[in-house]
């Protein structure tokens, strides 16, 4: 499915009245997840009130020990301290990586914005090479302005 496709799909679900926001936003997590063959696991990490450390919120994919990481540990934490995106095409050739699965070999990081605040991430692990181009980034954006409205 393309990103065209998905962007419907990623309103109709973050705006379901019924529905948690754990639970939006795990559907979609699940959404991306099975629709973009390259994203294995996809997760949302939220900053610990005032603490600078990340815990771990709605996934789609393997369980992971990294439930809360320190801000400026790994390629997460580093997003939660430059506010920028973060796309590594290779996580072998990144010193500060915190490997979840030998499967991974790829990884993005978008920052989330609440009123220029960054609260959070969406995290993608691949386990293909270098499959993240600008069109990932420029959805992955869409995606956390879609959600920063849950906010």
């Amino acid at each position: 499915m393309t990103f065209e496709e998905l962007q419907p799909k990623v309103t109709d679900i973050l705006h379901h009245r019924d529905t948690s926001r754990d639970e939006k936003l795990l559907q979609l997590c699940h959404l991306l997840k099975e629709n973009i063959d390259y994203y294995d696991w996809v997760g949302f990490y939220f900053r610990n009130g005032e603490k600078e450390e990340l815990i771990l919120g709605p996934y789609a994919g393997e369980p992971t020990d990294h439930t809360v990481i320190p801000f400026g540990k790994g390629i997460c934490g580093q997003v939660a301290v430059s506010n920028q995106n973060f796309v590594v095409p290779d996580v072998s050739a990144q010193d500060n990586y915190i490997a979840c699965s030998i499967s991974v070999k790829s990884e993005i990081v978008v920052p989330l914005f609440v009123d220029g605040v960054n609260i959070g991430q969406i995290d993608i692990d691949s386990g293909v090479l270098d499959p993240f181009t600008e069109m990932d980034e420029r959805f992955l954006e869409f995606v956390n302005a879609e959600v920063a409205k849950l906010f």
